[in-house]
């Protein structure tokens, strides 16, 4: 049985919190919805999205996690998997099995998306990559 005090209510409007840099990767901006603070820091969730182009993408990793999903809100990514490259357009939804060796590698300008992941502290560890990765698309100018 959850015990009532395992977690807290929480309401996350968006001006509530801001968009800032600082984050996992400096091309992007993340804004807090609050999550962490009220499950005492078993699952995180935040927006993320595209601050500046992508010239070099996240870099082949994995996280150290239980549970990640990611939900595109806006725009569209390219990832790749393991060995395989797999577009996201708005609406879907990829569950990242824990230390699955990824690289998000393209994205749209107005790219955003919705990360939730447990535990909130989670870890990132550099990998090696199955394959090459194919070329960013340059944004308008």
């Amino acid at each position: 049985m959850l015990e009532r005090s395992a977690t807290e209510f929480s309401h996350v409007k968006p001006a509530d919190t801001e968009w800032k840099g600082g984050g996992l990767r400096d091309f992007f901006l993340y804004r807090d919805l609050g999550v962490a603070a009220a499950t005492h820091g078993k699952v995180v969730a935040h927006l993320v999205k595209a601050n500046e182009p992508p010239e070099v993408g996240t870099g082949w990793h994995y996280h150290v996690a239980n549970f990640q999903i990611v939900i595109m809100m806006k725009g569209w990514a390219r990832f790749m998997y393991e060995d395989k490259e797999y577009l996201l357009e708005v609406g879907d939804c990829v569950h990242q099995k824990p230390g699955i060796v990824h690289y998000l590698f393209d994205y749209s300008p107005d790219m955003e998306y919705l990360e939730i992941v447990s535990p909130a502290d989670f870890g990132t560890v550099p990998a090696e990559g199955p394959c090459p990765i194919p070329n960013p698309t340059a944004w308008p100018k």
